[in-house]
């Protein structure tokens, strides 16, 4: 019942519901109650009168009583099923908000493909408990009791007594088959999350594979985890299996036996055969009420195992916390003596790293790969947690803020820009929803993708496909530039987001973004997307290591002098090849 227990919230909120279902429920279980009796006592009296018409009374009885049954199954379905599928809409939603919360440390820690498969398998397994495991719990309990009453207390309690032996044995064997069942269907889920997680892999990268010639390995690993999901389902249901026999043994015990000690009744005139008709029907109502039973151990474990995967990501604190109440004094950066170290590395990622932003200017990061750049802006965006007061935004340590302010203050292109299966022009509004027409044309001249985009036969209702697999790198780069250029944040961070166009390309940008008011990091290893910035930071190995503008650093005998000369070198030597 640890299940229930958990989902009393959800009982609790709609307990109308849930007694109106029940009471059809109960009102179904008497109707169901009084059939066999009216069945006995038609042939006691058709066997005493010989006459037909006798009859006729209890036959309309029964006709009546079928449709009352009929209705009320309809309406106790209809309201039972349909607040459970409230319960999985809620979790579903729920459980997507929580992932929102969630920051970097999360998504490490958590496969696409788990999380997949606890949205969907786990909530749908906590959803049929809702509602087929309060049907089969309480229409069985109810159902077993009724049938007991009235073989106990209408036809004979000692034909009843030896009749109920077999059950406790069948309780015993349902109890232990349950807690093999709890165990098993948490391994299913746990290999349906592998299975679902290799799945998602392949099909991203899956020009990655065929690029490789690895569809061979690929598919003995798909089918190495397929097997294993399969035989552990395969064990579920062998288990589940057990229920049919265990009940089909019991009852047939009981009906054996009734039916010996009920000839005997007969033969001595202390039970009529309409009353041993009954008995039997009454006895036949059984097999709902085992079966019931079983479903409901079952289904129940099954919603256990369930929403133990569910409160392991659900109950999780938030990797970043959201109890800033302070706005921003303005947009300045500023960022004092920063170190950080990710929480699986002893070595800092940063170190004691100092900088100032003022608003409307352009700061250059570069520096080689590992160094720490783009830990640094996920820092400043607090997709993971710094100390206290090493950042701040507007004069106020970010911590302070209400992340949908700080983040709103940013507007990020990554490296590996992300677009949505939906059309181009959809997915640069998507930087400001209530953006016009016209607002996305200029968005997209400013990162040079206009002209581009006018040569596709559907322009900018052109589908790029599922992570923009229809465009070039360089493409989905600008894109992502001009989704970012709508949102008029105050600071614009590009990731080594010019990396995939060419020189020319590179620096109409640039030039369109010293145009605007607006503030801007550039993080490039392509020196020449720095030339312009007021400031330029070198990092290495965590630390700062150079700064200055573009002209002192190519002067001087550092990293970013010999890359300077390096670049130089080999622009002239393309342009030497393409003259």
């Amino acid at each position: 019942m640890q299940l229930f227990i958990h989902l009393k919230w959800f009982f609790r909120r709609y307990w109308h519901t849930y007694t109106i279902a029940m009471l059809m429920l109960f009102c179904v279980g008497l109707i169901n109650m009084a059939i066999p009796k009216l069945i006995g006592e038609a042939i006691d009296q058709l066997l005493a009168t010989k006459q037909q018409s006798a009859t006729e009374l209890y036959l309309m009885g029964l006709a009546v009583g079928g449709l009352l049954v009929y209705l009320l199954r309809y309406g106790w379905r209809r309201m039972l099923f349909g607040t459970s599928y409230k319960l999985g809409n809620f979790l579903r939603q729920h459980f997507y908000v929580r992932l929102t919360k969630q920051g970097q440390a999360f998504y490490n820690a958590h496969s696409t493909g788990d999380l997949m498969a606890r949205a969907t398998n786990d909530i749908d397994a906590v959803e049929v408990a809702a509602g087929e495991g309060i049907l089969s719990g309480f229409d069985g309990i109810l159902t077993f009791i009724l049938v007991l009453i009235m073989m106990f207390i209408f036809i004979d309690w000692r034909l009843a007594a030896f009749a109920v032996l077999p059950f406790p044995f069948m309780a015993v064997a349902f109890y232990r088959l349950s807690k093999r069942i709890h165990t098993q269907f948490k391994d299913t889920l746990d290999r349906f999350s592998e299975l679902n997680d290799q799945t998602q892999q392949a099909m991203t990268g899956i020009r990655m594979i065929k690029s490789m010639g690895r569809e061979r390995i690929e598919t003995e690993q798909f089918d190495a985890i397929a097997a294993r999901a399969a035989d552990s389902t395969y064990h579920v249901q062998r288990s589940e299996a057990l229920f049919g026999p265990i009940i089909q043994l019991s009852l047939g015990a009981a009906m054996l036996i009734v039916l010996l000690a009920g000839g005997w009744q007969i033969q001595a005139g202390n039970l009529t055969v309409g009353q041993l008709t009954s008995f039997t029907l009454y006895l036949s109502e059984l097999i709902w009420p085992m079966f019931a039973f079983g479903w409901l151990m079952n289904i129940i474990q099954r919603g256990n195992a369930a929403i133990e995967r569910l409160d392991e990501l659900l109950n999780l604190p938030d990797t970043i916390s959201n109890s800033g109440k302070q706005q921003p004094n303005g947009y300045q950066l500023t960022v004092n003596q920063l170190t950080f170290a990710y929480p699986e590395s002893d070595r800092p990622s940063l170190q004691q790293v100092s900088f100032t932003l003022p608003e409307q200017h352009t700061l250059g990061i570069a520096g080689a790969t590992g160094s720490g750049k783009s830990t640094l802006i996920q820092l400043l965006m607090r997709y993971w947690e710094s100390s206290d007061d090493s950042i701040r935004l507007g004069g106020v340590p970010v911590q302070q803020l209400p992340l949908a302010s700080l983040r709103g203050s940013y507007a990020y292109v990554p490296q590996d820009s992300f677009l949505f299966s939906s059309s181009i022009l959809e997915n640069i509004r998507m930087g400001r929803s209530d953006a016009s027409d016209a607002e996305v044309y200029e968005a997209a001249k400013l990162a040079a993708i206009h002209h581009d985009i006018e040569q596709f036969p559907d322009g900018y209702h052109t589908l790029v496909g599922e992570r923009g697999v229809t465009l070039s790198g360089g493409q989905r780069q600008r894109v992502s530039i001009a989704r970012a250029l709508i949102s008029h944040a105050p600071i614009l961070i590009l990731d080594d987001a010019l990396s995939a166009v060419d020189v020319a390309t590179e620096q109409q940008i640039i030039g369109h973004l010293r145009q605007r008011q607006q503030s801007v990091i550039v993080i490039s290893h392509r020196l020449s997307a720095l030339e312009q910035a007021d400031e330029i930071m070198v990092l290495s190995h965590g630390s700062v290591v150079e700064r200055g503008s573009h002209q002192q650093l190519s002067a001087g005998d550092g990293w970013y002098g010999r890359m300077a000369a390096y670049q130089q070198m080999e622009q002239a030597m393309e342009s030497s090849y393409a003259s």
